[in-house]
Protein backbone atom coordinates (compact mmCIF):
# COMPACT_ATOMS: atom_id res chain seq x y z
CA UNK A 1 0.00 0.00 0.00
CA UNK A 2 1.03 3.83 -0.36
CA UNK A 3 2.30 4.92 3.49
CA UNK A 4 -0.04 6.95 4.88
CA UNK A 5 -0.93 7.60 8.65
CA UNK A 6 -2.81 10.62 10.27
CA UNK A 7 0.57 12.66 10.45
CA UNK A 8 1.83 15.94 8.37
CA UNK A 9 4.09 15.22 5.65
CA UNK A 10 7.55 17.60 5.48
CA UNK A 11 7.53 20.08 2.61
CA UNK A 12 3.67 19.37 2.12
CA UNK A 13 0.02 20.46 2.68
CA UNK A 14 -1.66 17.26 4.33
CA UNK A 15 -4.23 17.83 7.14
CA UNK A 16 -5.69 15.09 8.89
CA UNK A 17 -7.04 17.51 12.39
CA UNK A 18 -6.99 15.40 15.50
CA UNK A 19 -10.08 17.12 17.50
CA UNK A 20 -9.87 18.32 20.82
CA UNK A 21 -11.80 16.92 23.69
CA UNK A 22 -15.12 19.12 22.70
CA UNK A 23 -14.72 17.80 19.06
CA UNK A 24 -14.43 14.48 20.17
CA UNK A 25 -17.74 14.43 21.89
CA UNK A 26 -19.18 11.84 23.54
CA UNK A 27 -16.08 9.45 23.04
CA UNK A 28 -13.62 11.73 24.90
CA UNK A 29 -16.49 12.17 28.21
CA UNK A 30 -17.10 8.29 28.14
CA UNK A 31 -12.98 7.53 27.93
CA UNK A 32 -12.78 10.05 31.06
CA UNK A 33 -15.46 8.95 33.16
CA UNK A 34 -14.75 5.45 32.88
CA UNK A 35 -10.48 6.16 34.29
CA UNK A 36 -9.16 5.27 31.07
CA UNK A 37 -5.80 6.82 32.34
CA UNK A 38 -6.12 3.58 35.07
CA UNK A 39 -6.52 1.34 32.34
CA UNK A 40 -3.43 -0.49 30.97
CA UNK A 41 -3.35 -1.73 27.67
CA UNK A 42 -1.09 -4.81 25.98
CA UNK A 43 -1.11 -4.14 22.64
CA UNK A 44 0.85 -7.14 20.86
CA UNK A 45 1.70 -6.24 17.29
CA UNK A 46 4.05 -9.43 15.12
CA UNK A 47 5.58 -6.71 12.78
CA UNK A 48 8.22 -4.37 12.35
CA UNK A 49 7.24 -1.26 14.32
CA UNK A 50 7.31 1.75 12.99
CA UNK A 51 7.58 1.20 9.24
CA UNK A 52 5.83 2.86 6.40
CA UNK A 53 4.17 -0.34 5.36
CA UNK A 54 0.14 -1.40 5.74
CA UNK A 55 -0.26 -3.34 9.62
CA UNK A 56 2.57 -1.22 11.16
CA UNK A 57 0.39 1.94 9.67
CA UNK A 58 -2.83 0.54 11.22
CA UNK A 59 -1.30 -0.08 14.30
CA UNK A 60 0.00 3.43 14.77
CA UNK A 61 -3.32 4.52 14.00
CA UNK A 62 -4.82 2.64 16.81
CA UNK A 63 -2.01 3.48 19.52
CA UNK A 64 -2.32 6.94 18.35
CA UNK A 65 -6.60 7.23 19.01
CA UNK A 66 -5.54 5.42 22.65
CA UNK A 67 -3.04 7.79 23.35
CA UNK A 68 -5.36 10.68 22.35
CA UNK A 69 -8.25 8.52 24.77
CA UNK A 70 -5.78 8.60 27.53
CA UNK A 71 -4.97 4.93 27.82
CA UNK A 72 -2.03 3.21 28.86
CA UNK A 73 -0.45 0.94 26.29
CA UNK A 74 2.79 -1.34 26.40
CA UNK A 75 3.22 -2.53 23.07
CA UNK A 76 4.90 -5.68 22.41
CA UNK A 77 6.49 -5.61 18.65
CA UNK A 78 9.40 -7.16 16.58
CA UNK A 79 12.94 -6.20 17.62
CA UNK A 80 12.64 -4.60 14.21
CA UNK A 81 11.89 -0.91 13.63
CA UNK A 82 11.78 3.06 14.55
CA UNK A 83 10.66 4.11 17.63
CA UNK A 84 7.57 6.02 18.63
CA UNK A 85 6.73 8.70 20.89
CA UNK A 86 3.58 8.97 22.24
CA UNK A 87 2.19 10.06 25.63
CA UNK A 88 1.22 6.61 27.65
CA UNK A 89 3.13 4.48 25.22
CA UNK A 90 6.12 2.13 26.43
CA UNK A 91 7.43 -0.16 23.53
CA UNK A 92 8.85 -3.62 24.60
CA UNK A 93 10.81 -5.33 22.36
CA UNK A 94 11.03 -8.99 21.71
CA UNK A 95 14.85 -10.51 21.80
CA UNK A 96 16.40 -10.68 18.61
CA UNK A 97 18.25 -14.05 18.67
CA UNK A 98 18.60 -14.70 15.32
CA UNK A 99 20.06 -11.03 14.59
CA UNK A 100 17.40 -9.90 11.50
CA UNK A 101 17.27 -6.64 10.39
CA UNK A 102 14.18 -6.62 8.33
CA UNK A 103 10.90 -8.76 8.24
CA UNK A 104 9.09 -8.62 4.96
CA UNK A 105 5.77 -8.04 4.50
CA UNK A 106 3.56 -11.39 4.73
CA UNK A 107 4.23 -14.68 5.87
CA UNK A 108 7.67 -15.64 6.45
CA UNK A 109 10.90 -17.78 8.42
CA UNK A 110 11.85 -14.25 9.91
CA UNK A 111 8.03 -14.02 10.76
CA UNK A 112 7.33 -17.69 12.15
CA UNK A 113 10.76 -17.51 14.33
CA UNK A 114 10.12 -14.27 15.91
CA UNK A 115 6.88 -15.03 16.93
CA UNK A 116 8.70 -17.83 19.04
CA UNK A 117 10.70 -15.28 21.41
CA UNK A 118 7.39 -13.34 21.63
CA UNK A 119 5.20 -15.29 22.60
CA UNK A 120 7.40 -16.11 25.57
CA UNK A 121 7.75 -12.71 26.11
CA UNK A 122 3.89 -12.14 26.55
CA UNK A 123 3.48 -14.83 28.74
CA UNK A 124 6.38 -12.78 30.80
CA UNK A 125 4.33 -9.44 30.42
CA UNK A 126 1.08 -11.07 31.86
CA UNK A 127 2.76 -12.70 34.91
CA UNK A 128 4.55 -9.13 35.45
CA UNK A 129 1.85 -6.59 34.62
CA UNK A 130 -1.74 -6.07 35.48
CA UNK A 131 -3.46 -5.64 32.48
CA UNK A 132 -7.18 -4.74 31.97
CA UNK A 133 -7.19 -6.36 28.33
CA UNK A 134 -4.68 -7.67 25.85
CA UNK A 135 -5.14 -6.06 22.15
CA UNK A 136 -3.47 -8.84 19.38
CA UNK A 137 -2.93 -8.15 16.27
CA UNK A 138 -3.20 -10.97 13.61
CA UNK A 139 -1.37 -14.63 14.66
CA UNK A 140 -0.54 -12.87 18.15
CA UNK A 141 -4.02 -13.41 19.03
CA UNK A 142 -3.40 -17.50 19.57
CA UNK A 143 -1.11 -17.43 22.17
CA UNK A 144 -2.66 -13.81 23.45
CA UNK A 145 -5.81 -16.01 23.74
CA UNK A 146 -4.56 -19.29 25.55
CA UNK A 147 -2.67 -17.31 28.21
CA UNK A 148 -5.53 -14.71 28.72
CA UNK A 149 -7.76 -16.65 29.80
CA UNK A 150 -4.92 -18.33 31.94
CA UNK A 151 -4.74 -14.81 33.52
CA UNK A 152 -8.40 -13.65 33.24
CA UNK A 153 -7.61 -10.77 31.15
CA UNK A 154 -10.14 -10.30 28.43
CA UNK A 155 -8.52 -10.01 24.33
CA UNK A 156 -9.21 -8.08 21.59
CA UNK A 157 -8.30 -9.82 18.49
CA UNK A 158 -7.22 -7.20 15.66
CA UNK A 159 -7.77 -8.93 12.69
CA UNK A 160 -6.30 -7.33 9.60
CA UNK A 161 -6.80 -10.34 7.20
CA UNK A 162 -7.80 -14.02 7.32
CA UNK A 163 -4.79 -15.89 8.26
CA UNK A 164 -6.38 -19.17 6.12
CA UNK A 165 -6.80 -16.80 3.14
CA UNK A 166 -3.60 -14.95 3.57
CA UNK A 167 -1.68 -18.07 3.48
CA UNK A 168 -3.57 -19.37 0.60
CA UNK A 169 -0.77 -17.95 -1.93
CA UNK A 170 1.92 -19.33 -0.34
CA UNK A 171 3.24 -22.65 -1.73
CA UNK A 172 2.97 -25.81 1.09
CA UNK A 173 -0.14 -24.40 2.49
CA UNK A 174 -2.54 -24.75 -0.46
CA UNK A 175 -3.48 -28.49 0.10
CA UNK A 176 -6.88 -29.50 1.01
CA UNK A 177 -5.91 -30.95 4.28
CA UNK A 178 -3.73 -27.77 5.03
CA UNK A 179 -6.40 -25.25 4.16
CA UNK A 180 -9.13 -27.30 6.57
CA UNK A 181 -6.56 -27.62 9.74
CA UNK A 182 -6.27 -23.25 8.86
CA UNK A 183 -9.87 -22.86 8.54
CA UNK A 184 -10.49 -24.72 11.67
CA UNK A 185 -8.01 -22.40 13.67
CA UNK A 186 -9.25 -19.54 12.65
CA UNK A 187 -12.79 -20.77 13.93
CA UNK A 188 -11.15 -21.42 17.09
CA UNK A 189 -9.82 -18.22 17.24
CA UNK A 190 -13.11 -16.22 16.32
CA UNK A 191 -15.17 -18.25 18.87
CA UNK A 192 -12.47 -17.97 21.65
CA UNK A 193 -11.57 -14.31 21.70
CA UNK A 194 -13.61 -11.92 23.98
CA UNK A 195 -13.96 -9.20 21.28
CA UNK A 196 -13.03 -9.15 17.63
CA UNK A 197 -12.19 -5.95 15.76
CA UNK A 198 -11.99 -6.40 11.91
CA UNK A 199 -10.79 -4.27 8.86
CA UNK A 200 -14.17 -3.42 6.48
CA UNK A 201 -14.72 -6.35 4.35
CA UNK A 202 -14.18 -9.17 6.99
CA UNK A 203 -17.07 -8.81 9.53
CA UNK A 204 -19.53 -10.84 7.22
CA UNK A 205 -16.48 -14.11 6.93
CA UNK A 206 -16.36 -13.69 11.10
CA UNK A 207 -20.06 -13.88 11.24
CA UNK A 208 -20.07 -16.65 9.11
CA UNK A 209 -17.62 -18.82 10.63
CA UNK A 210 -18.55 -17.41 14.41
CA UNK A 211 -21.73 -16.17 14.36
CA UNK A 212 -21.50 -15.82 18.50
CA UNK A 213 -18.63 -13.29 17.95
CA UNK A 214 -18.59 -10.47 19.09
CA UNK A 215 -17.57 -8.27 15.99
CA UNK A 216 -16.59 -4.74 14.83
CA UNK A 217 -15.80 -3.63 11.60
CA UNK A 218 -13.81 -0.51 11.75
CA UNK A 219 -12.53 1.89 8.89
CA UNK A 220 -8.90 3.44 9.30
CA UNK A 221 -9.37 7.38 8.88
CA UNK A 222 -8.05 8.87 5.38
CA UNK A 223 -5.08 11.71 4.92
CA UNK A 224 -6.57 14.93 2.97
CA UNK A 225 -4.09 15.65 0.62
CA UNK A 226 -3.99 18.89 -1.51
CA UNK A 227 -5.56 18.89 -4.42
CA UNK A 228 -5.45 22.33 -5.64
CA UNK A 229 -3.15 22.97 -8.33
CA UNK A 230 -0.42 20.66 -7.65
CA UNK A 231 2.98 21.66 -8.92
CA UNK A 232 4.51 17.74 -10.08
CA UNK A 233 7.20 19.36 -12.81
CA UNK A 234 10.01 18.28 -10.59
CA UNK A 235 8.70 14.66 -9.90
CA UNK A 236 8.07 14.14 -13.83
CA UNK A 237 11.62 15.24 -14.53
CA UNK A 238 12.83 12.73 -12.08
CA UNK A 239 10.60 9.84 -13.72
CA UNK A 240 11.35 10.85 -17.06
CA UNK A 241 7.21 11.30 -17.42
CA UNK A 242 6.89 14.13 -20.23
CA UNK A 243 4.43 16.61 -19.16
CA UNK A 244 1.49 16.02 -21.07
CA UNK A 245 1.53 12.02 -20.14
CA UNK A 246 -1.36 10.98 -18.33
CA UNK A 247 -0.32 9.44 -15.48
CA UNK A 248 -1.88 5.86 -13.87
CA UNK A 249 -0.76 4.99 -10.42
CA UNK A 250 -0.82 1.92 -8.49
CA UNK A 251 0.73 2.28 -4.91
CA UNK A 252 0.62 -0.97 -2.83
CA UNK A 253 2.53 -4.36 -2.28
CA UNK A 254 3.66 -6.39 -5.46
CA UNK A 255 1.90 -9.65 -3.58
CA UNK A 256 0.61 -11.91 -6.12
CA UNK A 257 -2.99 -10.70 -4.97
CA UNK A 258 -2.87 -7.43 -5.72
CA UNK A 259 -3.44 -8.28 -9.39
CA UNK A 260 -0.35 -6.51 -10.77
CA UNK A 261 -0.22 -8.84 -13.48
CA UNK A 262 -3.76 -8.44 -14.79
CA UNK A 263 -2.61 -4.71 -14.53
CA UNK A 264 0.44 -4.82 -16.51
CA UNK A 265 -1.34 -6.76 -19.05
CA UNK A 266 -3.73 -4.03 -19.67
CA UNK A 267 -0.72 -1.60 -20.12
CA UNK A 268 -0.87 -2.42 -24.01
CA UNK A 269 -4.46 -2.02 -24.30
CA UNK A 270 -4.81 1.34 -22.91
CA UNK A 271 -1.78 2.90 -24.56
CA UNK A 272 -2.94 1.30 -27.69
CA UNK A 273 -5.77 3.94 -27.63
CA UNK A 274 -4.45 6.48 -25.08
CA UNK A 275 -0.30 6.46 -26.45
CA UNK A 276 1.23 8.54 -23.98
CA UNK A 277 0.05 6.57 -20.98
CA UNK A 278 2.21 6.09 -18.09
CA UNK A 279 1.83 3.55 -15.78
CA UNK A 280 3.94 4.31 -11.82
CA UNK A 281 3.62 1.50 -9.81
CA UNK A 282 5.06 2.32 -6.22
CA UNK A 283 5.78 -0.18 -3.34
CA UNK A 284 8.21 -3.30 -4.56
CA UNK A 285 10.01 -4.46 -1.31
CA UNK A 286 12.32 -6.34 -0.25
CA UNK A 287 12.93 -8.65 -4.00
CA UNK A 288 9.13 -8.94 -3.81
CA UNK A 289 8.74 -7.24 -7.07
CA UNK A 290 10.88 -9.50 -9.17
CA UNK A 291 7.98 -11.58 -10.81
CA UNK A 292 6.65 -8.19 -11.71
CA UNK A 293 9.73 -6.04 -13.24
CA UNK A 294 10.14 -9.14 -15.23
CA UNK A 295 6.72 -9.18 -16.35
CA UNK A 296 6.79 -5.68 -16.98
CA UNK A 297 10.66 -5.49 -18.03
CA UNK A 298 9.67 -4.59 -22.24
CA UNK A 299 6.82 -1.96 -21.38
CA UNK A 300 9.73 -0.62 -19.24
CA UNK A 301 11.99 -0.71 -21.59
CA UNK A 302 9.47 1.04 -24.01
CA UNK A 303 9.03 3.80 -21.38
CA UNK A 304 5.26 2.58 -20.82
CA UNK A 305 5.95 1.74 -17.23
CA UNK A 306 8.25 3.10 -14.01
CA UNK A 307 8.78 1.10 -11.30
CA UNK A 308 9.65 2.27 -7.58
CA UNK A 309 10.55 0.48 -4.28
CA UNK A 310 8.57 1.86 -1.79
CA UNK A 311 9.02 5.06 -1.19
CA UNK A 312 9.38 7.62 2.33
CA UNK A 313 6.11 8.87 3.52
CA UNK A 314 6.79 12.28 3.31
CA UNK A 315 7.13 12.12 -0.94
CA UNK A 316 3.31 10.48 -1.19
CA UNK A 317 1.34 13.42 -1.37
CA UNK A 318 3.66 13.89 -4.53
CA UNK A 319 3.02 11.02 -6.27
CA UNK A 320 -0.90 10.80 -5.29
CA UNK A 321 -1.46 14.43 -6.70
CA UNK A 322 0.29 13.18 -10.10
CA UNK A 323 -1.58 10.42 -10.86
CA UNK A 324 -4.52 11.38 -13.49
CA UNK A 325 -6.29 7.67 -12.45
CA UNK A 326 -5.64 5.55 -9.47
CA UNK A 327 -5.96 2.22 -9.78
CA UNK A 328 -6.58 -1.25 -7.18
CA UNK A 329 -6.23 -4.50 -9.88
CA UNK A 330 -6.83 -6.69 -6.59
CA UNK A 331 -8.12 -10.02 -7.92
CA UNK A 332 -8.99 -11.87 -4.03
CA UNK A 333 -8.64 -11.08 -0.76
CA UNK A 334 -11.71 -10.22 2.21
CA UNK A 335 -9.61 -7.45 3.65
CA UNK A 336 -9.74 -3.93 2.03
CA UNK A 337 -6.29 -2.38 1.56
CA UNK A 338 -5.54 0.23 3.28
CA UNK A 339 -4.45 2.80 0.07
CA UNK A 340 -8.04 2.52 -1.17
CA UNK A 341 -8.45 5.17 2.26
CA UNK A 342 -6.14 7.20 0.53
CA UNK A 343 -7.21 6.51 -2.25
CA UNK A 344 -10.50 8.35 -1.86
CA UNK A 345 -8.85 11.59 -0.09
CA UNK A 346 -6.73 11.83 -2.60
CA UNK A 347 -8.96 13.55 -5.34
CA UNK A 348 -8.24 11.36 -8.14
CA UNK A 349 -10.70 9.20 -10.14
CA UNK A 350 -10.50 5.61 -8.82
CA UNK A 351 -10.42 2.02 -11.10
CA UNK A 352 -11.11 -0.66 -9.24
CA UNK A 353 -12.08 -4.17 -9.37
CA UNK A 354 -14.99 -4.97 -8.97
CA UNK A 355 -15.10 -7.44 -5.51
CA UNK A 356 -16.79 -7.77 -1.99
CA UNK A 357 -13.94 -6.32 -0.99
CA UNK A 358 -13.51 -3.04 -2.68
CA UNK A 359 -17.66 -2.77 -2.36
CA UNK A 360 -17.32 -2.40 1.31
CA UNK A 361 -16.56 1.53 0.63
CA UNK A 362 -16.76 1.93 -2.89
CA UNK A 363 -19.37 2.24 -5.21
CA UNK A 364 -20.50 3.59 -8.54
CA UNK A 365 -20.89 6.87 -7.17
CA UNK A 366 -17.12 7.50 -6.20
CA UNK A 367 -15.16 5.10 -8.23
CA UNK A 368 -15.03 2.66 -11.54
CA UNK A 369 -15.79 -0.32 -10.85
CA UNK A 370 -14.86 -3.57 -13.64
CA UNK A 371 -14.40 -6.79 -13.57
CA UNK A 372 -10.76 -8.43 -12.68
CA UNK A 373 -9.17 -8.85 -15.63
CA UNK A 374 -6.94 -6.98 -17.67
CA UNK A 375 -9.56 -5.86 -20.40
CA UNK A 376 -12.06 -4.67 -18.11
CA UNK A 377 -8.77 -2.62 -16.47
CA UNK A 378 -7.76 -1.48 -19.55
CA UNK A 379 -11.50 0.02 -20.44
CA UNK A 380 -12.16 1.37 -16.94
CA UNK A 381 -8.68 3.41 -17.42
CA UNK A 382 -9.06 4.15 -20.97
CA UNK A 383 -12.78 5.79 -20.59
CA UNK A 384 -11.17 7.98 -17.55
CA UNK A 385 -8.78 9.43 -19.34
CA UNK A 386 -10.71 10.41 -22.48
CA UNK A 387 -13.98 11.52 -20.34
CA UNK A 388 -12.26 14.27 -17.98
CA UNK A 389 -16.18 15.17 -17.26
CA UNK A 390 -16.43 11.75 -15.51
CA UNK A 391 -13.67 11.18 -13.98
CA UNK A 392 -13.77 14.76 -11.99
CA UNK A 393 -17.19 13.66 -11.01
CA UNK A 394 -15.62 10.73 -9.32
CA UNK A 395 -13.07 12.12 -7.90
CA UNK A 396 -15.23 14.76 -6.34
CA UNK A 397 -17.81 12.11 -4.90
CA UNK A 398 -14.88 10.01 -3.16
CA UNK A 399 -12.98 13.14 -1.80
CA UNK A 400 -16.40 14.25 -0.31
CA UNK A 401 -16.87 10.18 1.15
CA UNK A 402 -13.44 10.52 2.53
CA UNK A 403 -14.51 13.76 4.48
CA UNK A 404 -17.30 12.59 5.43
CA UNK A 405 -16.55 9.18 7.12
CA UNK A 406 -13.21 8.73 6.78
CA UNK A 407 -11.92 11.40 9.59
CA UNK A 408 -9.99 11.48 12.61
CA UNK A 409 -12.53 11.40 15.25
CA UNK A 410 -14.88 9.40 13.07
CA UNK A 411 -11.81 6.38 13.68
CA UNK A 412 -11.03 7.65 17.95
CA UNK A 413 -15.32 7.24 18.28
CA UNK A 414 -15.25 3.72 17.18
CA UNK A 415 -12.00 2.68 18.79
CA UNK A 416 -13.46 4.37 21.94
CA UNK A 417 -16.80 2.39 21.65
CA UNK A 418 -15.35 -0.90 21.60
CA UNK A 419 -13.17 0.05 24.64
CA UNK A 420 -16.45 1.16 26.29
CA UNK A 421 -17.29 -2.17 25.29
CA UNK A 422 -14.13 -4.35 26.73
CA UNK A 423 -14.12 -2.45 29.82
CA UNK A 424 -18.35 -3.05 30.51
CA UNK A 425 -17.07 -7.29 29.73
CA UNK A 426 -14.21 -6.96 32.33
CA UNK A 427 -16.64 -5.11 35.40
CA UNK A 428 -19.37 -7.24 34.53
CA UNK A 429 -20.45 -9.91 37.76
CA UNK A 430 -19.18 -13.56 36.67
Amino acid sequence: MIPLSAQSFAGKTVTLPKPTAAGLGNQATLAQSAGARNRRILLVAPQPFYQDRGTPIAVRQVLEGLSQLGFSVDLLTYPVGTDVNLPGLRIIRTANPFRFTSVPVGFSLQKMLLDIPLTFQLRDRLRKGAYTCIHAVEEAAFPAVLLGRHDKVPVVYDMQSSLPEQLATVRGFRTTPTRYVLNKLESWLLGHADFVVCSAGLADRVRTVASQARVREWCYPSVMVATSDPDNSQLRRELAIPSEAPVVLYGGTFENYQGLSELIEAVPLVRAQVPGAVFLLVGAENGRGASVRAQALPLVEAGAVRILDRQPRHLIPSYLQLADVLVSPRSHGGNLPLKVYDYLAAGRPIVATDIPTHRTVLDSERALLVPPHSMALAGGIVSLLRDPVRAARLADAARRYAEKHLGWSDFVESLSGLYEDVHRHATAPA
